[in-house]
């Protein structure tokens, strides 16, 4: 796929609005009351969406841009992290899948950077978008979780939590595999 350089486009400015949302997003997830609770929620599945619309219409339009392909991680990685964090901080998620989450992401920046110093652009695996997809599948449920507060919801998401940490360190090992096999070349 040919990319242009740094051209503006709709897949773009979605990507922008994701990374707007995370910002009312993470001050409206520490509120208790049930307005922020719904808002929190509705900034999450909004931004969520922006990340599958952007891709599709970058791909479909032919639209693939350098800015698009740095901005969408960096926004999906603002969008999960901060939100794993918040949730973390709040007893939601467990600390100990939370820092392999973050162990993992900067295990592959360092990858893709190394890569990139050789003008090798490592795209997502396919292990790697369905972990992101089941993250924001599963902190959706968590959010709406927190406002209508059902055991049975609870217990969901904690097997999807379990699932979060098996791609996440699927995806993880899959860069590692790339990685040395770059640099042993």
């Amino acid at each position: 796929m040919n990319k242009k350089k740094n051209h503006i486009n709709l897949p773009t400015i979605l990507t922008l609005i994701r990374i707007i949302f995370t910002v009312p997003l993470f001050v409206l997830i520490f509120f208790d009351n049930l307005p922020a609770k719904i808002l929190t929620l509705c900034f999450f599945v909004a931004a969520s969406v922006t990340d599958f619309v952007d891709g599709y219409l970058a791909r479909k339009n032919k639209q693939v841009t350098d800015l698009g392909a740095f901005l969408d991680p960096l926004a999906d990685k603002m969008l999960v992290n901060l939100t794993f964090l918040a949730l973390t901080y709040q007893n939601l998620v467990p600390i100990w899948l939370f820092a392999i989450i973050i162990v993992r992401d900067f295990m592959v920046d360092g990858v893709r950077m190394m890569e990139a110093k050789k003008d090798i652009t490592l795209a997502a695996s396919k292990t790697g978008k369905a972990k992101t997809m089941v993250q924001m599948i599963t902190l959706s449920l968590i959010l709406l979780n927190k406002i209508i507060g059902s055991e049975i919801f609870a217990n969901i998401n904690f097997a999807l939590l379990i699932i979060v940490l098996v791609l996440t360190v699927i995806s993880g090992l899959e860069y590692l595999v790339k990685g040395w096999k770059s640099i042993i070349k």
